[in-house]
């Protein structure tokens, strides 16, 4: 067992947690076979070799940055000091240019090209992570008596909300999905229950003033474009489609989701229709790897529906399976949060953890019905070359606060503090003190 857990540390120390690291490379493994297995669309279109060779690339990219980020010390004064404002800034300036100038794209003004290299980016999935670093920086700054500050709590609520309403055009969900990483953090920075109360309140306030506004801006744009509603499959994606309806006929077919067997599918309920009809086939074990049988007729399989093809093909045990290494990674982050000494390597790990398995979760939960229809990708197995840059580079930082702790676990100095900037050294509220070895 003491051999174990000496390889275990020493692993640890070198490379991140080796936990992290079998989940991710099992995410890698599951995106390059699931994706290309739900591609057949892009594989009539483009050939038989692009959509693989395409998430290949990506992924090697990611895996670029998994490695790089897992090598630098968390708290390493040019990556809180510079790379992180200025990821911030990118992001502000990506959002609010997308907001009025950007490309539609499935309906939703939501991307924009960098020129040259030719490469869409979706500056929503940069939000989730610019928002969890910024938080992690602002709560840590604002502890106050192993709590963060009301001013703490405030403003890291106004950023939530800045980012939330930059994203209008492109849907409530990373609205509602950036709630849910603020309140994790929230917790694991100490913040006292009443104060997190007076967010989800505040936050429910703005969410409602979201939804008005966006209804009203839709109904304007309707009224100037005179655009028809038309499904995702059918409609050009650089062309507007007519949201309010699209939501409103979304949310009427998420009510009454069980008498929808007896209709016939359509251009408004194509996409529930297939995502039940692909579970359904898979049932308890698959059909088989590349033998799904709804991947030709269900929009976005490769994207925003390929957990009902990982369903599909490897049955629900498969889909739990899936379902459990996104609940592991979270885990994982816990169990090292709590071993952080100082509260912003807790911040980051967990923040970075939460943003992939509620992204995870809410993808899981559309394709199975829980929730309304809706656009988000399934963390690094989903197609698009944002969301797999943006989970490999929350990976890699977890893996370098991991990496981090574990050294000064076994140093003579184990306050990490010490290297950390004046003001980011507040002791980490929810520590756990751990008598057990490293494990």
């Amino acid at each position: 067992m003491g051999e174990k857990v000496s390889r275990y540390k020493e692993i640890s120390k070198r490379y991140g947690d080796p936990w992290i690291w079998g989940i991710y490379l099992t995410l890698v493994v599951l995106s390059i076979v699931e994706s290309y297995s739900a591609s057949s669309r892009d594989v009539a279109l483009y050939g038989v070799y692009n959509p693989i060779i395409r998430q290949v690339i990506y992924l090697g990219l990611g895996a670029f940055a998994v490695v790089g980020l897992s090598r630098v010390n968390y708290n390493n004064k040019m990556l809180l000091l510079v790379l992180i404002p200025l990821l911030w800034v990118f992001t502000f300036f990506s959002l609010l240019y997308v907001l009025f100038f950007g490309e539609v794209v499935y309906g939703a003004q939501r991307a924009f090209t960098i020129p040259i290299i030719n490469l869409s980016v979706q500056p929503s999935e940069l939000a989730k992570l610019s928002a969890v670093t910024a938080l992690a920086y602002i709560m840590a700054k604002n502890q106050q008596d192993r709590d963060v500050s009301t001013k703490g709590v405030a403003i890291s609520s106004l950023i939530v909300a800045m980012f939330g309403a930059l994203m209008i055009k492109s849907g409530l969900t990373n609205t509602l999905l950036l709630m849910c990483i603020s309140g994790s953090m929230f917790v694991v920075g100490g913040a006292k229950w009443k104060k997190i109360g007076a967010v989800i309140m505040i936050y429910a306030v703005v969410a409602c003033v979201f939804y008005f506004w966006k209804e009203a801006s839709d109904k304007r744009e309707e009224n100037l474009k005179k655009y028809t509603t038309e499904q995702v499959e059918t409609v050009d994606k650089t062309k507007v489609v007519d949201r309010t309806n699209m939501r409103k006929g979304r949310i009427s077919n998420w009510m009454r989701r069980d008498s929808l067997i007896y209709d016939s599918i359509n251009s408004s309920n194509s996409q529930e229709m297939f995502s039940i009809m692909a579970q359904a086939h898979g049932g308890l074990t698959g059909v088989g790897i590349g033998n799904s049988r709804e991947c030709s007729r269900l929009p976005l399989a490769f994207s925003d529906y390929i957990f009902s093809i990982i369903v599909e093909e490897i049955g629900m045990i498969g889909g739990v399976f899936v379902l459990i290494l996104y609940l592991w990674l979270l885990s994982r982050a816990a169990m090292i949060a709590r071993r952080c000494h100082r509260v912003l390597p807790a911040l980051l790990i967990i923040g970075m953890a939460s943003m992939i398995t509620f992204q995870a979760l809410f993808h899981m939960a559309i394709n199975t019905g829980v929730f309304p229809v809706s656009g988000q990708p399934l963390p690094l197995i989903s197609k698009g070359g944002t969301s797999i840059l943006v989970t490999s580079v929350a990976i890699g930082v977890m893996l370098s606060v991991s990496r981090t702790i574990s050294n000064i676990a076994d140093s003579k100095n184990k306050d990490e503090g010490l290297k950390l900037p004046s003001g980011l050294d507040a002791a980490n509220p929810t520590e756990i003190p751990i008598k057990n070895e490293w494990k």
